[in-house]
């Protein structure tokens, strides 16, 4: 029997934040994992200057071997019309590759780890928590996704949920794609669907491209992506790979109980996406932040408070414009809102994107 204070299951950024806070606060954690790193994780792939100033990371240590795009501008508009550009005079992302990006936190997070090995059952003995008959905590984190065994054993495969889907495709440019490929480093692209209901992008990460869409509204998605992909194809510059898919909760929208006597969720498993860009790496290094400082002081019941304190800001009428107005206003206004130039930089880059207003 391996023994330890806490088990997370899940070895993402949620799960490796959570075992390298605790070991700053002196607690002893285990990381069990189905995959084996580095592995291949579908996400756009980028991360906010508040990703490394929680982590502590130098972005110089961090870039040496990896990739760390810096961005500074971000094109913007409706599917099929013509972009604004919105240019900044610093840095305010950055793009990196989820294979790389984890795997560096998982190896620093200080925990005992367990790759390879998927939670096949989860059982309650003495006050403590035991995982595939051998791995013991007194304290469970789920930390594995939106499809989180720990998650859906607390009941959340009892719940009606209605995810945020997603599909989209992540690789390595050879010289020819290189050279036909018309988007920026340094500016993403985003695009957004005339009903507001979801957004594509194309995001250039050194010779990397990740392109993609996703939607609130999952009826029809190959077809949106599909038709997003040809009206990008003057910029992509050649054919793509099959885009991938996958599915996340966003803050607010998720039935889920997060936490219980002795058990935690954070990240996605605990569906905590930002609203309108659908960003999950922010919240879930915080959710599992405050999830290890909770464990530590011994008062995880206040879990729901904190959680709800950081993310329950409340944003103004306009940001809520794709669930509060008819689809057929929607698709006659979007196009005027987003040709904006504040609104771009005000509300969809600074609010939705950037986080600047929290």
């Amino acid at each position: 029997m391996h023994v330890f204070d806490v088990v997370i299951a899940g070895g993402g950024p949620a799960g490796s934040a959570c075992a390298w806070k605790l070991r700053g606060e002196g607690v002893d954690a285990a990381i069990v994992d189905k995959a084996v790193f580095p592995r291949d994780k579908i996400c756009g792939g980028w991360i906010t200057p508040q990703v490394l100033n929680l982590l502590e990371m130098d972005p110089g240590e961090y870039a040496r071997g990896r990739v760390l795009q810096p961005i500074s501008a971000f094109r913007t508009g409706v599917i099929g019309t013509e972009a604004i550009e919105t240019s900044y005079a610093r840095t305010v992302s950055y793009g990196i590759r989820r294979r790389e990006f984890d795997e560096f936190l998982l190896r620093r997070s200080g925990a005992q780890i367990f790759e390879g090995v998927p939670v096949a059952t989860i059982a309650r003995n003495g006050g403590a928590w035991v995982l595939n008959g051998s791995i013991r905590g007194r304290v469970l984190v789920g930390a594995g996704g939106h499809f989180c065994p720990i998650a859906h054993a607390m009941g959340a495969a009892n719940t009606h949920e209605s995810p945020v889907v997603a599909q989209e495709s992540e690789f390595a440019m050879d010289g020819r794609q290189r050279a036909a490929c018309r988007i920026r480093a340094e500016t993403p692209e985003v695009y957004f669907c005339r009903d507001l209901q979801g957004y594509g992008w194309c995001f250039r990460k050194a010779d990397v491209l990740n392109v993609g869409l996703g939607r609130a509204d999952r009826r029809r998605l190959s077809e949106h992506v599909s038709s997003f992909i040809k009206s990008m194809a003057p910029r992509i510059g050649f054919e793509i790979p099959p885009p991938r898919g996958h599915a996340y909760l966003l803050y607010g929208s998720m039935p889920r109980k997060i936490a219980g006597d002795g058990w935690l969720l954070i990240g996605d498993a605990a569906g905590l996406a930002f609203p309108f860009s659908g960003e999950g790496i922010l919240p879930a290094i915080e959710s599992g932040i405050v999830a290890a400082e909770l464990i530590a002081s011994g008062a995880t019941e206040n879990y729901g408070a904190r959680l709800a304190q950081r993310f329950d800001t409340t944003p103004g009428w306009i940001t809520g414009l794709g669930a509060r107005i008819p689809h057929s206003v929607l698709t006659k206004i979007a196009p005027r809102l987003l040709r904006s130039r504040w609104f771009a930089r005000n509300v969809v880059l600074d609010r939705w994107f950037l986080h600047s207003n929290i």
